[in-house]
């Protein structure tokens, strides 16, 4: 099966938002996110992605759409996100926000990963942005339902020049997979020069 990305925006952005949340409640299921998603919140959570800087970079087994990545200015994020940056010498303004990449299984190991990062960047540097950043959820080592096998991504967002940022974390909201209620997870922040 032959995969192809495509940079998606405007209303091309706004007609594969179902399908990055059908991805998101698919993926984020598994560690480390444990993710117990619905449709009302995915829905509510992706109107930030309507914004006129805000890419999805699509990878498509044909015309299906099998892996997504998203991205927005930092700005557009500054009530979730922005607040972690506050004393950080770099404007909201010169950072651009690269969320999830979310892939089904199948699909792994094929590079996606990197193309996700450099159509994102690219996206970034065209928006006039100086850094790129992300955030990734901490879960304790010795979490009940860690996988034995589990590898952490820390390798491959070093080897793409990002960093984490000591003490810049958020927290965000989410069911966890059992769970009755929403809890609070810690988010730290990566980020690298563009």
């Amino acid at each position: 099966m032959t995969v192809t990305t495509r940079v998606l925006t405007g209303d091309d952005l706004a007609a594969a938002l179902p399908d990055v949340a059908r991805l998101r409640i698919a993926v984020f299921r598994d560690w480390p996110y444990l993710y117990d998603g619905d449709a009302d919140y995915e829905r509510d959570y992706l109107r930030a992605y309507q914004s006129p800087g805000a890419v999805v970079v699509a990878a498509l087994d044909g015309e299906r759409i099998v892996g997504a990545a998203t991205g927005a200015p930092m700005s557009d994020h500054a009530a979730d996100f922005g607040e972690a940056f506050h004393g950080r010498p770099e404007a909201l303004s010169d950072i651009f926000y690269c969320a999830e990449s979310v892939l089904l299984r199948a699909y792994r190991g094929r590079g996606l990963g990197h193309a996700f990062f450099d159509a994102r960047e690219d996206h970034a540097r065209a928006l006039g942005a100086r850094f790129s950043a992300f955030c990734s959820v901490i879960r304790p080592q010795a979490h009940p339902l860690r996988p034995a096998e589990y590898r952490p991504l820390d390798a491959f967002w070093d080897k793409r020049g990002y960093a984490p940022l000591p003490g810049v974390t958020a927290s965000f909201a989410w069911k966890d997979l059992g769970e009755a209620a929403e809890t609070e997870k810690t988010l730290q922040f990566w980020m690298k020069p563009l």
